[in-house]
């Protein structure tokens, strides 16, 4: 079982930044995936990123990539997600979730192959 609690949403001006995170507790964390996917409102759940909290490892989106960047405090066992130049198509409620290494979702970055998920927390970019 791992639990995953996100912070850090909010409002913020359209070219702003944010920093989200996710606090990952539970047993055998390294066997896990973390991964950051977003909803807005009338959409689908998409990935945005994941990071492999054994090896560093990170997928993205390539539509995001080089404007968020994730990370990982092991020690905290912490996982970040950095956003900058937020747009209005950025507004969404941003999930935390985990997936078992094992599995396939490295490859297929689905949501139907997420085992756990946190409560979300809402991003909304203002113009």
């Amino acid at each position: 079982q791992v639990q995953l609690v996100e912070s850090g949403g909010g409002l913020v001006q359209s070219g702003g930044s944010l920093r989200l995170s996710c606090a990952v507790s539970g047993r055998s964390l390294y066997e896990y995936i973390i991964t950051w996917f977003r909803q807005a409102p009338g959409k689908e759940r998409e990935f945005v990123a994941a990071i492999s909290l054994s090896t560093g490892n990170t997928i993205y989106t390539d539509s995001m990539k080089g404007r968020f960047t994730i990370s990982r405090d092991t020690a905290e066992a912490t996982v970040y997600l950095q956003m900058n130049s937020l747009n209005l198509e950025d507004t969404a409620v941003y999930y935390c979730a985990a997936a078992r290494v094992a599995g396939t979702f490295w490859s297929s970055r689905r949501h139907q192959d997420v085992d756990y998920w946190g409560k979300g927390t809402l991003v909304t970019v203002s113009s």
